[in-house]
């Protein structure tokens, strides 16, 4: 008899932001498979749930997908989640997915807490029709990918690592120009949330001299 692989999504910030139906699927699965234990654990001691992790993640999941599938496959009922959010949206998740469902075993997402929603539909800017970039590439194929986007009629999301802001923000300025209408979103349902609109060039200038912390959203209207 197969199994099922539920993914399930976890808070991105404040723990009140998980559902019932989340908690349920937690408890009642024979395992869970946790980005990082220890960041998973914290979640799970909480609510007092109490079932087996496995460690899922970005590194392990190329080698391990297959028997894991094959797994649940034979029977195994199985969760899937990340750090914070939705498995698989700039998270690992997809990888396990589709081998489950090349295999023939049942995937089911449950809805629940991203980051780039709440930040969409905060920034004031049309959220009808959007492009979710997700990390621009690194190095190859970074300004081709933001020339692309610049011509892009849609609001782009785009995420970064606080480090990396100014940096991106002043490629982002380069591409789309100044005066395009943006917002720069920080930890999005957390203690410190703070959603900052301008132009781009004006939250170019502000983030060039202000450093800043947390999980980073950048929205930017279309052209």
């Amino acid at each position: 008899m197969s199994g099922k692989l539920y993914i399930v999504p976890t808070p991105v910030g404040n723990l009140e932001d998980i559902t019932l139906r989340a908690l349920r699927v937690l408890k009642e699965v024979d395992y869970i498979l946790a980005e990082d234990t220890r960041t998973s654990g914290k979640l799970l001691k909480h609510f007092e749930i109490s079932t087996p992790m496995h460690s899922h993640h970005k590194f392990n999941e190329h080698q391990t997908c297959d028997a894991i599938a094959a797994r649940i496959e034979a029977g195994d009922v199985v969760a899937l989640i990340s750090d914070a959010g939705t498995p698989g949206i700039s998270d690992p998740g997809f990888m396990l997915s589709r081998a489950c469902r090349r295999l023939g075993v049942d995937v089911e997402c449950l809805p629940g807490a991203t980051a780039f929603v709440p930040a969409l539909v905060s920034s004031g800017l049309p959220c009808d029709r959007f492009v979710f970039e997700g990390f621009l590439p690194v190095k190859k194929g970074r300004q081709t990918r933001l020339a692309e986007l610049a011509a892009d009629p849609r609001t782009v999301i785009i995420y970064e690592s606080p480090l990396r802001l100014g940096r991106t923000l002043g490629q982002i300025v380069s591409a789309f120009g100044a005066d395009r209408p943006a917002a720069v979103c920080r930890e999005i349902s957390k203690m410190h949330e703070t959603i900052k609109k301008g132009t781009l060039g004006e939250l170019f200038e502000y983030y060039s001299v202000n450093q800043t912390k947390g999980e980073i959203v950048i929205v930017i209207e279309g052209c």
